[in-house]
């Protein structure tokens, strides 16, 4: 045995809506981070879990309803618990999360998991949402029956993760002294011509696959993992796979209907006796809200008042923390230009770094807000009503509700957007989304709006709810435009039968306060380490263009020292309340800045381009700017 023990690791698997999320940071806490797998887009998170005196890595696998890959996404979690996935180890134990007020539904995921024949340990979450609908699950019987630990936990309150823990490490050790002789995989009872059906394409396409995989292939139509083997084998697997699903067809044993029959048919048999229900279903206060929240009139008028008081929050209550952010700004940049000499570096700091991270740091209290209220409606479970009243708008335009969180996304930016298209199973659907996603006003143009509203529309001559209403209307516009540009698109160039939408109602619950300080300083940071570092090299090479030449000569020193001198005595001169004089000083100083800014490399570039903006109506001056603008 080597030195250093080979570090555990345990995969988080589970439905959405099921506390997932939850459950990881309750596991992880703060040592967990995100990142992709090579050759990947889709996101994972990995945490460490402490379990007595060993630790356990703990994976997040993405939210998924079952194991039939047909997204991205899923097929991470897949390839992950095969120990397919480049770059990692198959884990030593997989827990599977289920909802305990969903127990049969929740179990179609986990039967497919005890399939895979790796240690399973099921956490039961929501005990306290099962008993405040009179349910009642007896565990001891249910574990017996799936030949699996089960333990009941409340992530949310953190109860029952000490019991968790003990029994993931119970079940890797388990699983390290009878490695080589553990149960086989769970085998449900699927109908002999099913299996010998299978058994044969395995052999046709070769034993080095997995069974499991070559099972999806045939139950998938149309999913991830056929569209991976027609890739790595060709054509002639699909003609294979056809062969193989008229003959089950003509056999009575339909695909994929079968696999919904046999595994729901054996979930039954093995929860009878194991859960009580009460005789009449009970009315939660869920159900009383959604009466109202998903109402086709009254749930849009909601919709709609809740993203007006998103943007009106954006715009009002950043605004003391802008101006605060802003006066301290110019404060600084003040103070060190009153007690450095002038020169390149001092204009570097002060006019190239300063102004820079000022920039960046000035609109950090907007992102703060819109990231807070995406957190607060996601975890309060709002925004899964949201993409629900969206659906028949989204059904018009050919796509689904499905779309709708991915543009929803896009809101905060369209990189995170797009991405969040991988849930979207039909290729043309994600395709249309992915194209009209970036039509969203992003993040990156509040800044812009923020600037000519605050422009245009503030002072006295205008009431303190316009800005905010101008600015719920311009984000309008691009929830507008893009349905009706994918309408376009699915008419066209991407036309296709518009795909059913289910989506789960999760419970509504308070949004855990340190769930959403963790999005905010999450979504901050990552704002200031990407849009910060690109725009602050920005402003230096545009601070570059500008600054050279400094000018000067023999006899003429350069524009910055005489500005300085010049500025000294414009200070003198207030100071004694020579206002005369100091407004003869003060245009002497713009007009110096003016000759600077003309025969600065940008200002020759400028007067380069002026012939071809003159028809715009624009000067060599807004030519410039336009130049500069380019970084941004």
């Amino acid at each position: 045995m080597g030195s250093e023990q080979k570090r555990s690791i345990a995969a988080l698997i589970g439905n959405p809506n099921t506390g997932k999320t939850t459950l990881f940071n309750a596991l992880s806490g703060l040592r967990q981070r995100v990142g992709n797998y090579p050759g990947v887009t889709v996101e994972t998170k990995k945490g460490q879990m402490d379990c007595g005196e060993q630790t356990v890595e703990l994976i997040d696998l993405p939210g998924t309803y079952s194991l039939s890959p047909r997204s991205p996404d899923e097929m991470v979690a897949v390839d992950v618990l095969l120990g397919r996935q480049q770059g990692e180890a198959r884990p030593d134990v997989v827990i599977a999360i289920v909802d305990a007020s969903n127990l049969e539904r929740n179990l179609y995921l986990t039967t497919q998991v005890l399939e895979l024949g790796v240690p399973v340990v099921v956490a039961l979450n929501m005990i306290d949402v099962a008993a405040a609908q009179d349910i009642r699950i007896d565990v001891e019987r249910l574990s017996r029956r799936l030949g699996v630990p089960v333990v009941p936990i409340q992530a949310n309150k953190k109860k029952g993760l000490d019991a968790l823990r003990e029994t993931v490490l119970q079940a890797v050790q388990i699983d390290r002294l009878v490695r080589n002789h553990q149960a086989p995989p769970l085998t449900l009872p699927f109908p002999e011509v099913f299996e010998s059906a299978i058994q044969q394409l395995r052999q046709e396409l070769g034993a080095d696959i997995p069974e499991y995989l070559v099972r999806r292939l045939v139950l998938d139509v149309g999913g991830w993992t056929e569209q991976q083997f027609l890739t790595q084998l060709g054509e002639r697997v699909r003609s294979q796979v056809q062969e193989v699903r008229q003959h089950l067809e003509q056999a009575g044993c339909p695909v994929p209907a079968v696999e919904a029959r046999v595994r729901y048919s054996w979930i039954r048999e093995i929860t009878a006796g194991c859960i009580q229900r009460p005789a009449q279903r009970v009315i939660t206060w869920t159900d009383r809200i959604d009466r109202v929240l998903t109402h086709k009139v009254w749930g849009t008028l909601i919709l709609l008042v809740v993203m007006f008081l998103v943007f009106q929050a954006i715009f009002v209550w950043a605004r003391p923390l802008m101006k605060g952010i802003s006066n301290g700004k110019d404060a600084l940049v003040d103070l060190l230009r009153g007690q450095l000499p002038p020169g390149p570096f001092t204009n570097l700091l002060l006019d190239g770094v300063l102004e820079g991270v000022g920039a960046v740091v000035l609109f950090l209290p907007q992102i703060l807000i819109l990231f807070a209220f995406i957190a607060i409606l996601e975890d309060c479970g709002y925004m899964a009503r949201a993409a629900f009243l969206m659906d028949k708008l989204m059904a018009r335009c050919g796509l689904s509700g499905k779309s709708f969180l991915p543009m929803l996304s896009s809101l905060a930016c369209a990189v995170p957007g797009i991405l969040a298209t991988r849930v979207i199973e039909n290729h043309r659907d994600r395709l249309a989304t992915i194209l009209v996603a970036p039509l969203m006003s992003c993040s990156a143009r509040l800044p812009v709006y923020i600037l000519l509203i605050g422009t245009f529309l503030t002072g006295s001559s205008y009431p303190w709810w316009l800005p905010g209403l101008v600015m719920f209307a311009l984000y309008a516009i691009g929830l507008i435009l893009a349905p009706l540009v994918a309408l376009l698109l699915k008419r066209t160039l991407l036309r296709g039968e518009t795909p059913v939408f289910v989506l789960e109602m999760p419970l509504y619950k308070l949004p855990s306060l340190r769930l959403v300080l963790r999005r905010m300083l999450d979504s901050g940071w990552a704002f200031l380490r990407r849009a910060g570092t690109l725009i602050l090299a920005s402003m230096i090479v545009v601070w570059a263009l500008l600054y050279f030449p400094r000018g000067g000569g023999p006899e003429q020193p350069p524009y910055d020292v005489c500005i300085a001198a010049m500025q000294k005595e414009l200070d003198d001169l207030k100071e004694n309340n020579e206002e005369e004089a100091a407004a003869v000083k003060e245009q002497q100083i713009n007009a110096l800045k003016a000759e600077w800014k003309q025969q600065s490399y940008l200002g020759r570039m400028g007067k380069a381009i002026e012939p071809l903006v003159r028809p715009l109506g624009w000067d060599w001056r807004i030519g410039m700017a336009a130049l500069a603008s380019f970084p941004a």
